[in-house]
């Protein structure tokens, strides 16, 4: 560890479990009352700030020498048929580019059942970052991750005399098909750190509200829409959207309209029972954007329990 004397520099690797880091950055943009995506410039001031206090060193001389993103990707095909995901991809890339953060891609698999698999991501995380530890001797490695997988790469660190800090969230949310989940970090996975960081506690703690480096965790909220509405010619229109009356239309989807929005996901008017929907199921349109009200085009599917899914929704003025 540096003392205050100590004028040389503290060598930072950070590597991040992307699938992860963008599961946490969706909770705080449409789950928490942030309501805003996680910043890497951000994330980065304040890792080399946190390095710093726990180090007893300048915050000048801790500098981020390399930082990796770790994902399993959909083809662009398969991305064009998700909603807005091939315009995030790319605009989240040209983010972490400016960052310097080296990205780190595989393809995803599609099992026997149709899901789609991640699969080899976390290895390939852990063989980079033991490598480039065992190469470039980084002070402190920063994991942005919460499996307990990662146990074992941890141990290797150790051995290599680097400090490793974990940056890990619990939180409660809604999936995709209206079941509440839980995500929670390994507790074998913090047992192993040198320096772990409760992300979620921290940001949530009232007494730094307000605190620059915490807001600085977070995107400036832009008030500019990034999707505008899509335009229905209502001689088409068999009548009034506004009327918040179900009508088919002739390329087998349904009009209706917003009933309630909640954190991350809403409800559609519909019929026999009002169709819920996950912000991942927007077209060309941001679930930030939406107000109750709106007018929407959306394909109905049905699952197993009998719950009604709006699917590949699109707003319409």
């Amino acid at each position: 560890m540096a003392n205050n004397n100590d004028l040389s520099l503290t060598k930072i690797g950070v590597f991040y479990d992307g699938n992860y880091f963008l599961h946490v950055s969706n909770y705080y943009n449409y789950t928490h009352e942030r309501k805003s995506r996680l910043s890497v410039a951000g994330l980065h001031h304040f890792i080399r700030n946190h390095v710093a206090k726990q180090e007893g060193a300048d915050v000048r001389l801790c500098q981020i020498v390399d930082a990796h993103y770790f994902r399993g990707r959909l083809s662009a095909h398969d991305a064009s048929a998700q909603g807005n995901t091939l315009y995030y991809d790319r605009a989240f890339d040209d983010i972490l580019s400016s960052e310097g953060v080296t990205t780190h891609y595989l393809p995803i698999k599609t099992t026997k059942s149709g899901a789609w698999q991640e699969k080899g991501i976390d290895v390939w995380l852990a063989l980079e970052a033991f490598e480039l530890a065992f190469y470039k001797h980084f002070d402190v490695i920063v994991l942005i991750a919460s499996d307990g997988d990662y146990v074992p790469l941890i141990r290797k660190l150790n051995t290599l005399g680097a400090r490793v800090m974990v940056l890990s969230w619990d939180f409660e949310y809604m999936n995709d098909t209206g079941k509440q989940m839980t995500t929670r970090t390994s507790q074998d996975l913090l047992e192993e750190v040198t320096y772990p960081l409760a992300m979620h506690e921290i940001i949530d703690n009232r007494v730094q509200k307000n605190d620059p480096l915490i807001n600085g965790l977070f995107v400036p909220k832009n008030t500019t829409k990034f999707f505008t509405k899509k335009h229905v010619d209502p001689n088409e229109q068999q009548q009034s959207v506004k009327s918040a009356i179900l009508i088919n239309t002739e390329n087998g989807k349904k009009i209706s309209t917003i009933k309630a929005l909640k954190d991350g996901y809403g409800f559609i008017v519909n019929q026999p029972k009002d169709a819920f929907f996950f912000h991942s199921s927007l077209m060309e349109y941001d679930f930030n954007d939406l107000e109750v009200g709106d007018s929407v085009e959306f394909k109905e599917e049905t699952l197993d329990d009998g719950k009604i899914v709006a699917k590949d929704i699109k707003v319409i003025e």
